[in-house]
């Protein structure tokens, strides 16, 4: 059985810290965001409005917020450029 590196596992921890740290700043509905997206590799707005059953407006006013601390990332769609998939950065 392989061990952990010590070094890998400290950065781990550091980021997992971090990342606490900047959720602990935001609203609850960020958080929810966020961990859906923990949870789901990439979701759409939509996808996301059905999941937290929060209202759009709520789902973007999280998004912006988690983006703003960096939490969070979007690119355009391939399927409809039309629509933005978000995905949490710490992974």
């Amino acid at each position: 059985m392989q061990r952990p590196n010590p070094a890998q596992t400290d950065e781990h921890d550091q980021t997992e810290s971090l990342v606490i740290e900047r959720l602990s700043e935001l609203p609850p509905s960020a958080k929810l965001v966020a961990k859906v997206l923990e949870y789901n590799d990439t979701f759409t707005q939509g996808q996301l409005d059905e999941e937290t059953l929060l209202p759009p407006r709520t789902i973007r006013y999280a998004l912006n917020r988690l983006e703003e601390h960096e939490l969070v990332e979007s690119r355009f769609s391939f399927a409809d450029a039309r629509k933005r998939c978000y995905s949490r950065t710490d992974k």
